[in-house]
């Protein structure tokens, strides 16, 4: 039995209202530990710390010390490898073949890819002309922008909460963590690494618990904050962009999507397919880039499906450490119940269910867990609510095409903008697709390929700003300008 306590100041800290929340694992539901909920004490004093560090020890550093200190940072997160894989399997109930190669390493070089980028970004420099003749010259400067608060989601709980940590802290921020409360355990075990490689006290500080008048409403609006940055659905973003508002701090969103595949009949139908099983599986459908709208070009529909349905049926639920599985439950039961809802609503409004569509038998052993069956659907209206709203969940709807311009108009006819993936061999259809497309990030022949140093974000209803390379050098200090007169 485990004790998630707050992170704060370099120190494990509990409750001071002894409120605690359970911890349970998606697999079989049994529980893991008590989460210690911060309160409004915590969280002040969680965020006087980063602001006091500031000023400290972390606020000497040279730009290459704090770097080397966060490679070190990395190194040892793969050093102690096994015990973040298994807190993080734990957590969500992901497969540990997945979380081996995606969540654990490249939750560890984020510390080291954004580190070393930010690096070698540099500044501006102008010669100004002055009437006396002598002239001035401007150089840029840029400062870390303060205390900065992290709101994380649960589906990668790692990778993304460091994708926001590694850069704000090369730039010389500090931070306040508030992760998910579905996940807490690779955040709280970040802590000992941080003490372990030596990071001051204070730089680093995590605080648990919920959203409304807990941790995250707690931290959003604290006045310490000087900047927020956020993943998580579309309603909280927006709750925050308000909090946000009070003292003009400034906010990074990446929210919900609604995410497109379009799939040209010249396309390689293997690689469509593999690539589109992954984008609509991979994690259980909990990834914010994942696809739940699939256009298929009606020459290659049929075929398609066919091949799509007899990949689902292929898909091993399992525990874990089962070698041969490669799908996991929900991370959640409240999460199914959402998900199934939406299952409920496909039937209603009219959808053939192709496969799926309930939830496995996983015998007694595993009958508490949140497991669902991963799901096709075809037939449905382009209004109807299971096309329209984001589901996050193991799921997607089939619907065949006839032009170029058709599919164009039906992939940006979303509120959301975040990611679309197009399979086509004809590279010039490609590129007049993507240009065409309204989303953040366009993938072609491919799906969650991610180049750090490019940008990412949303358009729409998926959240404002990017991050990512120069982007979070933007977004994580304080360009200044400094006029020295000649």
């Amino acid at each position: 039995m485990q004790e998630f306590k707050n992170f704060i100041n370099g120190e494990y800290v509990g409750s001071s209202e002894d409120r605690r929340f359970e911890n349970r694992c998606p697999v079989d539901n049994s529980l893991i530990g008590y989460v210690h909920e911060a309160g409004q004490r915590e969280v002040d004093a969680a965020v006087k710390a980063a602001k006091a560090a500031l000023k400290g020890p972390w606020g000497q550093f040279t730009q290459a010390q704090r770097i080397a200190l966060l490679n070190r940072v990395a190194d040892r997160i793969n050093e102690r490898f096994e015990e973040f894989l298994e807190a993080e399997c734990r957590d969500t109930g992901k497969p540990r073949s997945l979380a081996s190669h995606i969540d654990i390493p490249r939750g560890a070089a984020n510390f080291k890819a954004f580190s070393e980028t930010l690096n070698n970004q540099s500044t501006e420099g102008f010669r100004l002309d002055t009437p006396d003749g002598r002239g001035a010259i401007n150089v840029g400067q840029r400062t870390p922008k303060g205390v900065i608060a992290v709101v994380c989601p649960w589906n990668l709980p790692l990778l993304l909460m460091t994708w926001k940590v590694g850069p704000a802290l090369a730039c010389g921020n500090t931070v306040v963590v508030k992760p998910s409360e579905d996940t807490p355990a690779t955040t709280t075990l970040l802590g000992e690494v941080m003490n372990e490689c030596g990071v001051p006290a204070g730089v680093f500080n995590v605080v648990h618990g919920f959203g409304p008048n807990s941790a995250g409403e707690f931290l959003t609006t604290h006045p310490l904050v000087d900047a927020i940055t956020f993943t998580g659905e579309t309603r909280t973003g927006e709750i925050i962009m308000q909090a946000a508002s009070v003292g003009l701090r400034n906010i990074s969103l990446e929210c919900g999507g609604k995410n497109a595949a379009i799939v040209f009949a010249d396309c390689d139908l293997e690689k469509a397919v593999e690539g589109t099983m992954r984008s609509a599986f991979v994690n259980c459908g909990q990834v914010c880039l994942g696809t739940e709208r699939v256009y298929v070009e009606r020459p290659l529909f049929e075929r398609f499906l066919a091949r799509m349905k007899e990949e689902v049926a292929r898909l091993k639920p399992g525990r874990p450490e089962d070698a041969q599985a490669n799908f996991g439950p929900l991370v959640s039961h409240q999460h199914r119940d959402k998900v199934l809802s939406y299952y409920e609503l496909a039937r209603q409004e009219g959808a053939k269910v192709e496969i799926g569509g309930g939830v496995p038998d996983m015998g007694e052993a595993l009958s508490g867990g949140a497991w669902i069956e991963p799901t096709i659907w075809t037939g449905l209206a382009d209004d109807a609510r299971v096309v329209r709203e984001e589901i996050f969940g193991p799921c997607c709807h089939l619907r065949p095409f006839d032009s170029e311009e058709e599919v164009i108009a039906l992939a940006n006819d979303t509120p959301y903008g975040l990611a679309a993936s197009v399979w086509t061999e004809n590279g010039s259809r490609a590129l007049r697709v993507a240009e065409q497309i309204e989303a953040g990030t366009v993938w072609i022949n491919s799906w969650f390929l991610r180049d750090l140093r490019a940008a990412f974000g949303g358009m729409k209803h998926s959240g404002i700003g990017r991050e990512g390379g120069v982007h979070g050098l933007e977004f994580y200090t304080e360009l200044k300008n400094i006029c020295i007169k000649l």
